[in-house]
């Protein structure tokens, strides 16, 4: 079954965020690392939180935004594959809540990239929460067949 994907747009373009927020965090934190010195040749791995209070926090605040846009947006990634699965694309208030929950991981990363402001950070976490119910509710009522 071949269609447009209206619930896979809002996947790809979550997606391609992420691997922005990826480019910004290695093109500020690999000058960063240089200019404290810190040389990655022969350097053994460890976990990117072990430079946090090495780094400035500005740097590391990418590093944490990427992290997060790997965490909850794994949930959306496959509620909206499951609805698009389902057919629940069809349904145009699944694609506008798809398309709130990216822009709502949009602001959250600017909020936490720029100022990191826990409280409007929180704010828009949760909203973009709600709206990862409202698509895992739909989800399931299509899968129990509750007519909506």
């Amino acid at each position: 079954m071949m269609t447009d994907g209206p619930m896979l747009a809002p996947v790809v373009a979550l997606v391609a965020w992420t691997l922005l927020i990826q480019i910004w965090m290695y093109a500020t934190r690999f000058p960063a690392l240089r200019r404290k010195g810190i040389s990655l040749k022969g350097r053994r791995g460890g976990k990117g939180t072990q430079l946090d209070g090495v780094l400035e926090d500005e740097v590391q605040w990418k590093a944490h935004n990427y992290n997060h846009l790997l965490e909850q947006p794994t949930l959306f990634y496959a509620i909206a594959i499951s609805l698009a699965l389902l057919g629940g694309d069809g349904f145009q208030l699944n694609v506008i809540l798809a398309w709130a929950y990216v822009a709502l991981r949009v602001v959250h990363s600017l909020i936490q990239t720029t100022t990191n402001i826990v409280r409007w950070r929180f704010l828009v976490f949760s909203l973009a929460s709600l709206v990862l119910l409202a698509l895992t509710l739909h989800a399931g009522m299509m899968l129990l067949h509750v007519h909506q």
